[in-house]
C-alpha cells in the first residue's frame, strides 16, 4: 500500500489553520472543506500527522467514498472496499455514524449496514466460515452521509488530540487544548516575544504556547489507536517520535507567563504545565487582570476570559472587559487577542478589534477579537 488519503478534522473556523498546518509539515494539494481538511499521504504519515497536528480534533483515513441513495447501495458499495487491508482478521471494528440532508436519514440502521458489509467482505477474503472473533486491535469505522455521499473512514487518533495526557486537572469551563492552540496559531507569535494570559484558568493557553514556542510536537506524551495497527509498522511510530525529538527546542528560551484572580486554578495550572514537562518554564502567578503592567515592549495577550453566559455575573465581567481595555490602553505595543461569546465586547473593552474571527468554543459561538500592536 502506498497511497492513501487522510481526513483532519477540526471545529468549525479552525480548518484553515489546519490545512496550513499540514502545508507547513510538507503535505501538498491539501483541501480545506467544511470541518476538514483532506490530503493525500502514506501510511508512513499517519504516525507523524497524529504527533504533530496542534488544532485537529482527529485524523481519519478515508477507506472509500460513495453516492448511497439506497440500503442496498450502502450494502455493495460497503462491501466492495478494501477492508482487509486496513482491518486485521481479529480486529475489532465498531461502526459509528451520522447523516445530513440523506435519503438513508436512519443512522442506528446505516451502521448495521455496514457493520454486515464489512464482516461478509473480512470472512470471503479471510476465508472464515464462523463468526468474526474481533479480540484484537481497535479500529473505529465511521459511515458519514452528507447529501446521499457516504464517506467510511477509520479514525487513526483513538482519543481526540485534544487530549495531549497534560492535564490533570480543569476549571468549570476549560479550554480544549486544540482550540488554544489556534488562538495562538492565528497571531504571528512563534516564541521569540513576551506572552501572558491574564486569565489562564487550567493553563492550556500558556502551556500550548510553551509547547509551539519550542517546537515541542503535541502528541509526544500520549498513545494512538493506530499503534496496533499492522499496517502502521512500529518502524514507522518509531521514526516519528525520534523526528519529533530531534525537531524539539527544549533549551529555547521563552517568556510565558499565565495569570488569574483564582488561587486554585494557579495551582492546577501549576500541576498541569509539571505533567507536560514545562514546570519551570512558566511561571503562573495569582493576579488582577486590572493590576498587569507589563515592563517589556511589543509583547502578546492571549486570553479567553470569563464570558458572562457561563461563568460569574454580566455586570462583573463587563467591568473586568472595561479595567482591561483601559489597562492596554497604555501598552500600545502589545498586541491583544480576546475570546469571548459576548456581542458587545469591543463596546466595553473601548476599542474597534483590528480584525475579528468566528470560532465555536465548544457549541458556543464566539468571537476571537485582534487588537494589533504599534511597531
Amino acid at each position: 500500500m502506498d497511497k492513501i488519503t487522510l481526513i483532519a478534522t477540526a471545529a468549525m473556523g479552525l480548518e484553515g489553520i489546519v490545512g496550513q498546518e499540514l502545508r507547513d509539515l510538507g503535505y501538498e494539494n491539501v483541501k480545506v472543506e467544511n470541518s476538514r481538511a483532506v490530503f493525500e499521504a502514506r501510511p508512513s504519515d499517519i504516525p507523524r500527522v497524529n504527533l504533530w497536528l496542534r488544532s485537529a480534533d482527529r485524523v481519519k483515513l478515508l477507506v472509500g467514498k460513495f453516492n448511497a441513495y439506497s440500503f442496498d447501495e450502502l450494502f455493495e458499495n460497503t462491501k466492495a472496499l478494501p477492508w482487509e487491508q486496513f482491518i486485521s482478521e481479529d480486529g475489532e471494528f465498531p461502526v459509528i455514524g451520522k447523516s445530513k440532508k440523506s435519503k438513508l436519514y436512519s443512522v442506528p440502521d446505516c451502521q448495521a449496514i455496514v457493520k454486515k458489509a464489512i464482516v461478509e467482505r473480512m470472512k470471503q477474503k479471510y476465508g472464515i466460515a464462523d463468526r468474526l472473533e474481533e479480540t484484537g486491535a481497535f479500529y473505529r469505522v465511521e459511515v458519514d452521509i452528507n447529501k446521499d455521499e457516504a464517506w467510511l473512514t477509520l479514525d487513526t487518533s483513538g482519543s481526540g488530540l485534544h487530549k495531549r495526557g497534560y492535564r490533570v486537572g480543569q476549571g468549570e469551563a476549560p479550554l480544549k487544548e486544540t482550540l488554544a492552540a489556534a488562538l495562538i496559531q492565528v497571531t504571528n507569535w512563534r516564541g521569540d516575544a513576551p506572552f501572558v494570559d491574564l486569565f489562564c484558568g487550567s493553563g492550556t493557553i500558556p502551556i500550548e504556547a510553551a509547547l509551539i514556542g519550542q517546537n515541542i510536537a503535541p502528541g509526544f506524551n500520549r498513545e494512538f489507536a493506530s499503534e496496533n495497527w499492522s499496517f502502521v509498522s512500529d518502524k514507522y511510530w518509531d521514526a516519528a517520535f525520534e523526528e519529533a525529538e530531534d525537531k524539539a527546542q527544549y533549551d529555547q528560551p521563552v517568556n510565558i507567563q499565565g495569570m488569574d484572580i483564582d488561587p486554585k486554578m494557579i495551582e492546577i495550572s501549576k500541576a498541569n504545565a509539571m505533567e507536560a514537562g514545562l514546570g519551570e518554564l512558566i511561571p503562573f502567578k495569582q493576579m488582577q487582570a486590572r493590576d498587569f503592567k507589563p515592563e517589556e515592549k511589543g509583547g502578546y495577550l492571549i486570553s479567553n476570559p470569563p464570558y458572562g453566559e457561563r461563568i460569574g455575573d454580566r455586570k462583573e465581567v463587563e467591568k473586568t472587559y472595561r479595567q482591561l481595555g483601559g489597562t492596554m490602553k497604555d501598552f500600545p505595543t502589545w498586541s491583544v487577542y480576546i475570546l469571548t461569546a459576548h456581542s458587545q465586547f469591543e463596546k466595553v473593552y473601548g476599542t474597534e478589534a483590528t480584525k475579528k474571527r468566528k470560532l465555536f468554543n465548544g457549541f458556543i459561538e464566539t468571537n476571537y477579537y485582534q487588537f494589533f500592536g504599534k511597531k
